[in-house]
């Protein structure tokens, strides 16, 4: 062995020197090997001799040394191990206790979207069916009303054939009078009265039937649509979700207009909204609405306003014409045809700016961020034949909107039939 080597070995035999001294000598350690080569005292004893074991001998301090460095290591393998296996269990603990939290979060989870999203499943089936109900009523209601007309018109037929009959039996009898009278004249100076009594009786049943035929014709006018318009927009119900939006054919940007509109509303409040035309910064820049039995145009806001009484009348219909002009603020409403009220310095010099929104049914307020909808304005009932032009109609040109063939007429702003004018939240359209 070289010196350095043996240097480097007494080292190492001094550190474990100290750590040894404390233990008893004459304590008896285990060999594990019973074969050891004494490479240190070799050298020291100037021999290069190998010394064979002599398990009988005493143990010398190298011996006791090495015994203990090999049971150190020994000790620190079965540490080891027994650390390795420890980590092993506790890693799999961990790991079922992992999976049973996991399954356990997911019933969990599972149970609390269940819990929140059945309230919500159960108002959307409830909102669903509660819509269907209204759908099939207001369908049940069309249909009562149109069998109403038919009953009507029926019994109204054969009204006009047994008058009509009345009237052929009187004709031929008259005529039988007449051959009559031709085969033996009558003396001219005796009272005949009989073609007389014949002529009154078909003049009253002509009269009679011709009453009969106008009431009938308005009772079906206020019932069915009016003359020449095909379809209107049934709104079932007030709802801040139930409006019509109206998207008109030419700019909104108006120093004059006329509007016109066929409605039959069945209730009026306080403000319930026929249409409404407003921007983000003057929701009521034109408005058309009720007040109970009264309509009310407004224009560039709530303060410039007019107002015709005792007009409205729930469940009838009725043609509504509003005209303004900013030149001198002029304002007027028509109601089917006739002037119904006037008033000046009405927005006078006011220009209505475009970009705005125009709906029917309701208005778009003021009332939170963004604007919004609130269900007391709401209309409920149905309207047609809605055009606005950007000028003032002619008297004469405002009455024939209320006559036959209504419907046909068409503004140069908003023109039914064919400006868009899309239902939502229920509002439909029928015929």
């Amino acid at each position: 062995m070289q010196p350095q080597e043996l240097l480097s070995l007494l080292t190492l035999f001094c550190v474990f020197r100290a750590s040894v001294s404390v233990l008893d000598e004459d304590d008896d350690y285990d060999l594990m090997y019973v074969n050891l080569v004494n490479e240190i005292e070799g050298p020291v004893l100037g021999t290069e001799e190998t010394v064979s074991c002599d398990c009988q001998r005493e143990h010398t301090e190298w011996d006791k040394l090495f015994i203990m460095l090999e049971n150190s290591q020994m000790k620190e393998n079965m540490m080891l191990q027994a650390l390795d296996e420890t980590l092993r269990v506790d890693l799999q603990t961990l790991q079922a206790e992992l999976s049973q939290l996991t399954a356990s979060l997911a019933g969990s989870f599972t149970a609390a979207i269940e819990k929140v999203t059945s309230p919500i499943v159960s108002q959307v089936e409830q909102a669903l069916a509660r819509n269907w109900d209204r759908a099939e009523e207001a369908k049940r209601l069309r249909e009562s009303e149109q069998g109403k007309v038919l009953e009507h018109l029926l019994l109204l037929s054969q009204n006009v054939s047994s008058r009509l009959g009345r009237l052929e039996g009187a004709w031929l009898r008259s005529s039988e009078g007449e051959a009559q009278e031709t085969a033996f004249p009558r003396d001219k100076l005796s009272p005949t009265g009989g073609d007389d009594l014949v002529l009154n009786s078909l003049r009253k049943e002509l009269q009679q039937t011709r009453a009969e035929l106008q009431a009938s014709q308005r009772w079906a006018a206020q019932h069915l649509l009016p003359a020449g318009c095909e379809t209107a927009i049934l709104f079932p119900m007030r709802s801040k979700k139930i409006f019509g939006s109206v998207h008109p054919t030419a700019g909104m940007t108006l120093h004059s207009f006329t509007a016109c509109i066929w409605i039959k509303v069945t209730e009026a409040l306080d403000k319930t909204i026929v249409f409404s035309y407003g921007t983000k910064f003057n929701p009521y820049e034109i408005q058309l609405y009720l007040s109970r039995e009264s309509a009310v145009l407004v224009v560039g806001g709530d303060q410039h306003k007019l107002v015709v009484k005792n007009i409205v009348v729930p469940g009838k219909w009725i043609h509504l014409c509003g005209t303004w002009s900013s030149e001198n603020g002029s304002a007027s409403l028509w109601v089917k045809g006739e002037l119904a009220g006037t008033a000046s310095d009405i927005a006078n010099a006011h220009t209505v700016p475009d970009g705005g929104i125009l709906q029917i049914g309701q208005e778009k307020n003021g009332c939170c961020v963004g604007g919004g909808f609130d269900e007391a304005l709401a209309f409920s009932g149905k309207l047609t034949g809605f055009n606005m032009w950007d000028r003032v109609l002619s008297a004469k040109e405002i009455a024939v909107q209320s006559g036959e063939d209504a419907c046909s007429i068409r503004g140069n702003v908003v023109g039914w039939g064919v400006t868009e004018v899309l239902p939502y939240g229920g509002a439909q359209y029928v015929s």
